[in-house]
């Protein structure tokens, strides 16, 4: 059964007419939203960070933060979105800028959890480059909690990981808290 199909049954099941000049399309337009929305699935780390380790004798920690996602929760298949701040420790190598917001986006664009996103970009992180510690902050709202069930309009969730050097050096991992806006 093809995805449209799946929409045109949904659309059919919750007493809509296929045939409503607003629906005439939706069934294929949906599965094209959701092809794309799940789209990391095509991806590999390989593929997104395309070469772009470099060789750098820094040793002090990079940090890129607030990079916008957006996500499908994987329990109510509802988004979830917000900001990610990223920080390494490098350790020979440096990746380019924007390959943080390529690892983000493979991660996010495929049905997810918060908790596991931010281990899932810390992981790629230290893959990638090598770095000795990787430290990652996902704050985000979540339509699961604002749409449906409780209806929190304004509750955000933050996720943390820290690896290596990150997660053992306490100076390192207040240097990169302090760096992190406490906002979402």
């Amino acid at each position: 059964m093809s995805m449209q199909q799946s929409y045109s049954d949904i659309l059919t099941a919750i007493g809509e007419d296929l045939e409503r000049p607003g629906l005439k399309d939706t069934p294929i337009r949906a599965a094209k939203a959701m092809a794309y929305l799940t789209s990391g699935y095509q991806k590999s780390l390989i593929e997104v960070t395309n070469d772009a380790v470099f060789p750098s004798d820094n040793r002090e920690m990079v940090l890129v933060k607030n990079i916008e996602f957006y996500s499908l929760c994987e329990h109510h298949l509802l988004p979830f979105y917000g900001r990610v701040h990223i920080a390494y420790l490098p350790e020979g190598n440096v990746l380019g800028l924007s390959k943080f917001a390529r690892i983000t986006e493979m991660f996010a664009r495929r049905l997810q959890i918060q908790e596991n996103l931010t281990q899932q970009i810390a992981e790629a992180i230290v893959e990638v480059t090598g770095a000795r510690g990787a430290a990652v902050v996902i704050d985000s709202a979540h339509m699961c909690m604002m749409m449906r069930g409780v209806g929190k309009q304004h509750s955000t969730t933050r996720t943390v990981c820290f690896l290596g050097e990150m997660k053992d050096n306490e100076q390192a991992r207040r240097e990169f808290l302090n760096a992190v806006p406490e906002n979402y």
